[in-house]
C-alpha cells in the first residue's frame, strides 16, 4: 500500500487549510492502492495552524537536533514535527509501504526541496523531517512531482 500525504489526497489539512489534490494520487486511493497520513496532524496540530519553516539547516538537520522548525511568530515546534514523523514512520511499518508519495516543500514532508528557514519563499534543496526519517529508515520516499516514475 503506497503513502501518501494526506493533502495530495483531497485533504483539508495543509497549514492554511487548503488541499493540493493530485487525480493520479485520488485515483490510487480509490483503487484502495494508496492510504492517507498527514504528519503535521499525527503530531498533534490542528487546521489551520501557522506556517513553519527549518531554521538551520534540513529535516536531516532537525533529527540530529542541529536544526529545528519554527512558526512564522518564532515558536519553537520541533518536537511537534518530530512526534509526527515517527508516527509517519510507524504508519509506513503497519501499511508496509513500497514507497511513499510527500507534498514536496514542506517542512515535514518535503523529499527533494523545503523552504530556507527566512518565511521570503525561498527553497533550499534538502528533506523535511517527515521525508528524512522514512528516507533514513530505507524507503522509496518521493514527491508528488516524481510520480510517473513509479506509476
Amino acid at each position: 500500500m503506497i503513502l501518501v500525504s494526506s493533502c495530495l489526497g483531497g485533504i483539508e489539512c495543509r497549514y492554511n487549510g487548503s488541499h493540493a489534490a493530485s487525480e493520479k494520487i485520488r485515483k490510487l486511493i480509490n483503487e484502495n492502492e494508496a492510504v492517507v497520513a498527514c504528519p503535521e496532524l499525527l503530531g498533534g496540530f490542528s487546521t489551520p495552524r501557522e506556517p513553519a519553516e527549518i531554521i538551520g539547516g534540513t529535516g536531516e538537520d532537525v533529527l540530529n537536533g542541529t536544526a529545528k522548525v519554527v512558526t512564522a511568530s518564532g515558536e519553537d515546534v520541533t518536537e511537534l514535527y518530530m512526534e509526527g514523523a515517527a508516527n509517519t514512520l510507524a504508519y509506513a511499518k503497519q501499511v508496509n509501504a513500497p514507497a511513499i508519495i510527500l507534498k514536496e516543500n514542506s517542512p515535514s514532508c518535503g523529499s527533494g526541496f523545503i523552504y530556507n528557514g527566512t518565511f521570503s519563499g525561498q527553497k533550499i534543496a534538502g528533506s523535511g523531517v517527515t521525508a528524512a526519517l522514512l528516507k533514513q529508515a530505507g524507503y522509496h520516499v518521493i514527491s508528488e512531482n516524481q510520480l510517473d516514475n513509479i506509476l
